[in-house]
């Protein structure tokens, strides 16, 4: 493939419009944020239709979804990161490569979780302490939704593989397939039409891995066609120790701070169904779905902007590092004002949208108004995660969040023996609060040794 064909593949961020670009970039990101928190939501809108009960149970095992796409993410950030790194330094060898790298790895981790999750559904659904009547139909969904795993893991890696290259278009069209997708069959298959059964909650993990399929289908045959980026690279290799040791380095952080979080928070839904019963799980499982709406736009923006920082950092463009953390915090902290006002002010509203119990929707109510206080400090978390992964120090994010999660478990169960399940979603807004100031006082503190070296650095040319 001539140079000029292959650089069609990718895009250049290291000149030009620093907030017309990342713009550009993060859209699309956005977008697809949006489409899984859509995926999880229309399945949440239909299974709410059969009761807070199938809620529970399907939200139960979202959780456990959660944790394994927070392991998927070791893949997909080292190869956000690595290849757009490569990109910045003009090496598009070395980004080949560590695609291929980071496919191979995705793949094997992705069939190991699923045998895991199927050899042994009733382990995992026993540790909610659900009811026998949910655990039951929690195991179903599990089973069932276990095949859709390694297409996660690689749908998210060949993710990874465009932001990193800077076409985060290709993710966003693909997944909105498999949304408009699951739109369609998922009230077909948990109802029934026809001469097709009514699966119940069943039907809706059956929906996502048909969608997810169809996903998985189309990042392959883009990947596979004689254009494909980076020369129509391999997806299995055998892993080489240099890159290999880089790419964990990138991932592994990243991967154990959002393993850890989803395990904090199965331990917290725990803790709100021994204080709140169902109607707990379901407030915290819906809840934090309806919180991806400032949650999915700001770990969009958040993931462009690592991708954009990896590219300047390595092409040592501090400035322009500078500048663009300085428009996305400006954008996020807006849009944050008028998300947290809805949630605050509209939770018992918006979440009956989604189910109509009235228990259910005022309950859920309480938990937007807890969580709407801290909805701006998540945000500055998540952008100063992106700078910290765009510059490859994807340690003080990991560190920072495990401390404050960890906590989240002795201070829920002091606050919900006092205060009822809403002691819980106080702990989760405190602690939100400590973590994006802190992170972002470390961040300046890195920012100014790295000014530092630099100046060191050319004060010795």
């Amino acid at each position: 493939m001539s140079q000029n064909n292959r650089k069609s593949q990718y895009r250049d961020f290291t000149s030009g419009n620093i907030s017309r670009q990342l713009t550009k970039l993060a859209f699309p990101l956005m977008a697809t944020s949006f489409i899984q928190m859509a995926y999880n939501l229309t399945d949440l809108a239909w299974v709410g239709r059969l009761g807070s009960e199938s809620v529970a149970a399907v939200g139960a095992m979202g959780m456990l979804i959660w944790m394994v796409n927070a392991i998927a993410l070791f893949s997909k950030i080292s190869a956000e990161v690595s290849i757009g790194q490569s990109i910045g330094i003009k090496r598009l060898d070395k980004a080949a490569i560590y695609a291929s790298h980071t496919t191979t790895i995705a793949i094997a981790l992705g069939i190991l979780f699923s045998a895991i999750f199927l050899a042994q559904p009733h382990l995992f659904v026993s540790f909610f302490r659900l009811s026998p009547s949910i655990s039951l139909e929690a195991t179903n969904y599990l089973r069932i939704i276990s095949f859709s795993i390694p297409m996660l893991f690689m749908i998210l890696n060949f993710s990874g593989i465009y932001i990193g290259s800077g076409r985060s278009d290709i993710p966003f069209y693909y997944n909105a397939v498999g949304l408009i997708l699951n739109i369609i069959i998922d009230p077909i298959l948990i109802f029934g039409l026809g001469p097709i059964p009514a699966l119940g909650s069943s039907g809706a993990a059956l929906a996502t891995t048909l969608s997810q399929l169809v996903v998985l289908i189309l990042f392959i045959w883009h990947l596979k066609r004689r254009d494909g980026v980076f020369g129509h690279f391999p997806f299995l290799t055998t892993l080489k120790a240099s890159y290999s040791k880089n790419i964990f380095k990138l991932g592994f952080p990243v991967a154990v701070m959002n393993v850890f979080f989803s395990i904090i928070n199965m331990s917290l839904v725990r803790i709100a169904s021994i204080h709140g019963g169902h109607l707990g799980v379901t407030s915290q499982t819906t809840g934090g779905q309806i919180e991806g709406l400032t949650w999915n736009t700001t770990e969009g923006f958040a993931t462009a902007l690592g991708s954009y920082v990896a590219q300047n950092y390595s092409a040592n463009k501090i400035d322009r590092t500078k500048k663009a953390y300085a428009f996305t915090l400006k954008l996020l902290l807006s849009l944050g004002v008028v998300l947290s006002g809805a949630f605050i002010f509209y939770g018992a509203e918006i979440f009956s949208i989604f189910i109509p119990e009235k228990d259910a929707y005022m309950a859920g109510g309480d938990y937007l108004y807890i969580l709407g206080i801290s909805q701006i400090f998540m945000m500055l978390e998540l952008t100063t995660q992106g700078m910290f992964n765009g510059i490859g120090r994807t340690a003080p994010p990991a560190i920072i969040s495990m401390i404050f999660n960890a906590i989240r478990i002795p201070f829920a169960m002091l606050l919900a023996s006092h205060m009822g399940v809403n002691g819980v979603w106080w702990a989760i807004s405190i602690t939100t609060i400590f973590k994006g100031v802190i992170l972002t006082i470390w961040y300046q503190f890195t920012l100014k040794k790295i000014e530092k070296r630099n100046r060191v650095i050319e004060s010795l040319k």
